[in-house]
Formats: structure tokens, sequence, C-alpha cells
């Protein structure tokens, strides 16, 4: 499935939610049936700077395909890059780095989260599409 779609389809599961409240457990839930990180790849140079948490991504290309692993300590968190994973794991490093990651805005997450949450949430999709542009110089 293409980053678009993925994105229309989480726009759409969030447009269920009556309140933020509802959006926050779904969120969280997510984070639950995060694809852990391998323990080895929880040290610093996988650490996202400018999270308030602490939140480890792994980023690996099977088949021309970037594949990502995390985890954080904070369950909000946990379930952020849970989403980001789920729009940009299996895709191709051109697509990840070019990504107009717009279903952030559609379903109001950005500005229901803290300045430093948001701020992480910016962290965490710079490193996201560094890793794709990364891959893609790969030759």
């Amino acid at each position: 499935m293409e980053i678009n779609q993925i994105q229309d389809e989480i726009i759409d599961e969030f447009g269920f939610f009556g309140d933020w409240m509802e959006k926050y457990e779904y969120i969280i839930d997510l984070g639950k049936s995060l694809p852990l990180i391998e323990e080895q790849y929880k040290d610093e140079s996988h650490l996202i700077k400018g999270c308030q948490s602490q939140v480890w991504l792994h980023a690996a290309e099977m088949d021309g395909k970037v594949q990502f692993t995390a985890d954080s300590d904070a369950v909000i968190t946990k379930g952020i890059i849970a989403l980001l994973i789920r729009v940009l794991s299996g895709q191709k490093p051109k697509d990840i780095s070019h990504a107009d990651l717009y279903f952030i805005e559609k379903i109001g997450l950005k500005e229901h989260l803290s300045p430093t949450r948001s701020n992480g949430l910016v962290s965490m999709v710079k490193q996201m599409k560094m890793y794709g542009l990364a891959l893609q110089a790969k030759p």
C-alpha cells in the first residue's frame, strides 16, 4: 500500500472517535502493537535527539524497502512512533524522504500534543526521512 493510502486510512480511523481522550487511548493501543526494536539497537546511536522521552529507531533495507522498528519509554510517544512506522515502514527510501505526512495535521495530532512532544514528533519524522535519504544514496 502506498504512503498516501495508509495516511487516508488513519484519517478515516481517527474520524470514528468523538474526542481526544478516545484518540489518545487509540494511540496508546497502537504503541502496544509496535514491532519492537532489538535490544542491540537500544543505544545512543539509535536514540532520536529532540524528544522529551527516549525513543530508539532502527531502519534496515530489505528488497529495496525500508523496515523500521522502534521503542520508547513513554506510552503516548510509543503510539506516535507506531503511527509513523505504519505509514513509512515497507516503503522505498525515496518515497520516505519525499513523503508529505499530511495525516498529522488532518487528525489534529500536532495541536493536541504538548510543545515538547510536538518537537519530538518533528524529530521522529526528520530522523525517519534521514534514514530514507541515507538508504536512497546507498549503491
